[in-house]
């Protein structure tokens, strides 16, 4: 790999910056993160464009064990972990206007969603201990730990099926897809958690579930970070919370809005009732724009991610054959919210990559479609 696409990650350290930077200049200033992730960031990408090159397969053993770029994802983990308590004391000690404080809550939620789910996704992949300690840290930042049950055990195992609630079906609006995602992830994670604790000859109502401490360490972080602020400063302040659950909730939205751009009507054939083919580069949608794959970790090559769920962000791979998004997450993510037009270029999208592979799709309903003519 080369020097500037190794330094090409460190790019994402500056979105943090933006939001500190926007808050002291003050005012609509708060509103630089949001312009620069989705306004000058897609700009930037259409001007530098894509990148196609994979690693050499040779190399690739080697470019997974180096520290580098796990040391690049430790180092985000307390970087959103410093923000969070920055902006909450900025909460607890200052006066803004409803402008600022919207904004600004936006902006730290583009930090710890749009960056920070990214890095704990990419963690909690890892089978190591201290990687998967800092992906459920980084989760517990904002309010969802029970996407490292989830995520691991159903999403991958489920994706691109009717029993997948992270995969959007074709026709289904963003806004009909996230009550049933936000809801659906969460009734998984518990059932995963009480099969496995029923093997172990558990109740589910234990501390050993993990979706039971995922609801309550959050709540615990939080109680605390608002009783030291109380301690500090003899005013106990209710924005504090309400702070950290607005920006926890604008996070795992982004998060979601990233779940119904990647699988977007893409479905893998049932070959018996409930047994599917295997996860295939072609089962989730890519995008390969230079900047933006950078800024998030090469989250954008997620067909390859899906494949081969081991292989580290560094050393995931462009597909030929994979369906390809049309722009980058940022842009895609703003067509989202406006469903007639992700309609309009998403199906269109859907039915080629239909034709080219024999494929069908899951549409709103749950019935699987052929490609039209």
């Amino acid at each position: 790999m080369s020097v500037g696409k190794r330094l090409s990650f460190l790019i994402a350290y500056f979105i943090p910056g933006l939001a500190v930077a926007g808050y002291y200049l003050g005012g609509s200033f708060n509103f630089l993160t949001l312009a620069v992730v989705f306004g000058i960031l897609p700009i930037m990408d259409l001007w530098i464009g894509p990148d196609t090159s994979n690693p050499k397969e040779e190399e690739v053993p080697e470019l997974q064990k180096e520290f580098y770029f796990r040391f690049l994802t430790y180092v985000w983990a307390w970087i959103q972990f410093a923000l969070v308590i920055w902006a909450l004391w900025e909460v607890q000690t200052q006066t803004l206007s409803a402008l600022e404080w919207g904004a600004f809550v936006l902006a730290i939620g583009v930090n710890t969603g749009g960056i920070g789910i990214t890095v704990a996704h990419e963690l909690g992949h890892k089978n190591t201990k201290i990687e998967q300690w800092y992906s459920k840290f980084i989760l517990m930042t904002v309010c969802y730990m029970h996407f490292f049950i989830e995520h691991n055990r159903g999403h991958h195992v489920n994706v691109s099926t009717h029993e997948d609630p992270a995969s959007s079906r074709k026709g289904e609006s963003f806004f009909s897809f996230y009550p049933r995602t936000v809801f659906g992830s969460l009734t998984s994670a518990w059932n995963l958690e009480k099969k496995r604790l029923a093997k172990l000859g558990k109740s589910s109502w234990t501390l050993d579930n993990e979706m039971i401490t995922s609801m309550i360490i959050p709540v615990l972080f939080i109680s605390a970070v608002t009783g030291i602020f109380y301690a500090i400063t003899g005013n106990l302040n209710w924005q504090v919370p309400l702070f950290f659950f607005v920006q926890s909730w604008i996070a795992f939205s982004l998060l979601e809005l990233v779940n119904y751009i990647e699988h977007y009507g893409l479905a893998r054939k049932e070959l018996s009732p409930g047994k599917f083919e295997k996860v295939q580069p072609i089962h989730s949608w890519n995008q390969n724009f230079s900047l933006s794959n950078a800024f998030l970790f090469q989250l954008q090559r997620h067909s390859d991610h899906h494949a081969n769920a081991g292989r580290r962000y560094q050393s995931l791979r462009h597909f030929e054959e994979s369906p390809q998004l049309p722009y980058g997450y940022e842009l895609m993510i703003l067509l989202a919210l406006f469903p007639p037009l992700w309609f309009k270029v998403m199906d269109k999208k859907l039915e080629e990559w239909k034709r080219q592979h024999g494929e069908t799709s899951v549409s709103s309903s749950g019935k699987r479609e052929p490609a039209t003519a």
